[in-house]
């Protein structure tokens, strides 16, 4: 245990460890490791970001998928998946929707799904900058070209969400099928970089044959890459999948990641994940205890959340958006932080002066 703190005592200050270090924490965690880097984390989290607590409007524009991932149920091969997707107006008229709630930000999250053309989006995504300039547009739409990714941004796309899922090439082709490949995954991460997203990146905690070593490979990852966003949450597996006999990831692990995360890069922006809710009834309020900043009601139409699966046993399905962000709001307080109505970029600078 003393090597434990130690170490995160030295994650905290110096902000970097070696693979091999970050191995022995995530191998040496339990309760009172979780409990001290939750404080030092929390103490980082507010250097940055004080007690605000950022909103995204999720909209999941749809379930089809070109992909066979084997631990995702909107995989191509699901044939109880009840396929759906949302028309360009229907996406605008859920971002009008959220405006009125208080969102600046949205996010369109769905399946790879070759009916959203570049001019579709494009279209989509200038018809929301243009109603609402002063709002951010995240994408979360899977491997693209670098072409697409290009015009995406030159529409007024903000920001790009692609969860790396694992920084150990060997533990990625054992979750995606062989047409599927961890270089690819890692180019298109660099092509946002590079084209000037704000990028967010993620993996799952708990998944199938994950090791401490490969857990520890995406905190280096993690470290060496920066991403202003990072979105991790527990493995839940779903009943359709190859993967839907296997054991569900930990709520306190997945907060005990968090914590770390944020030592590691102090500004980044990360959420608090409905999987955490869904694993855990307190897991979203246990996640912005250890750390995280961000939240994400959702705005899709109330009749296809529930086709939107992921996983299974998601929460949140049947509530309108109002009644997401008023319970959201009313829980977040009670943790002793505060929900605001902003576009939530990242900070980069102390809120008491420079880094």
């Amino acid at each position: 245990m003393s090597d434990v703190i130690s170490l995160i005592d030295r994650l905290s200050r110096d902000r970097s460890l070696t693979v091999e270090e970050y191995e022995i924490l995530i191998s040496g965690f339990d309760p009172g490791a979780a409990s001290y880097a939750a404080s030092l984390a929390s103490s980082v989290r507010s250097d940055y970001y004080g007690d605000e607590v950022f909103m995204r409007g999720l909209v999941e524009i749809s379930n089809y998928c070109r992909n066979d991932c084997l631990y995702c149920g909107i995989r191509r091969s699901n044939r109880e998946c009840v396929r759906y997707r949302l028309t360009p107006s229907e996406i605008v008229s859920c971002a009008s929707t959220g405006y009125g709630l208080g969102f600046r930000t949205f996010v369109l999250q769905g399946g790879e799904d070759p009916y959203y053309t570049d001019d579709v989006m494009c279209h989509i995504i200038s018809s929301i900058k243009s109603m609402y300039p002063d709002c951010a547009v995240t994408l979360s739409l899977g491997e693209r070209s670098h072409e697409s990714y290009s015009a995406l941004f030159s529409a007024g796309a903000d920001r790009y969400l692609l969860r790396h899922e694992t920084a150990s090439a060997s533990h990625y082709a054992k979750l995606h099928p062989s047409a599927m490949n961890f270089e690819n995954r890692m180019r298109c991460l660099q092509d946002l970089r590079d084209i000037g997203y704000q990028v967010g990146c993620g993996f799952m905690v708990g998944s199938p044959y994950q090791t401490p070593y490969d857990l520890a490979m995406d905190l280096k990852f993690i470290e060496t890459f920066r991403p202003d966003m990072c979105g991790i949450g527990p493995f839940i597996p779903h009943k359709d999948t190859p993967f839907g006999s296997e054991p569900s990831g930990s709520c306190g692990l997945t907060c005990y990641l968090l914590s770390l995360i944020r030592m590691i890069y102090p500004p980044v922006l990360l959420p608090a994940t409905t999987a955490l809710g869904t694993i855990d009834p307190m897991g979203r309020e246990k996640g912005l205890k250890a750390g995280a900043n961000v939240v994400m009601p959702n705005l899709s139409p109330v009749g296809v959340r529930d086709k939107y699966t992921l996983y299974d046993n998601k929460i949140c399905t049947g509530e309108e958006a109002a009644e997401c962000v008023a319970c959201l709001s009313s829980r977040i307080k009670n943790t002793g932080y505060r929900l605001v109505t902003d576009r939530g970029d990242i900070r980069k600078e102390k809120i008491n002066g420079k880094v």
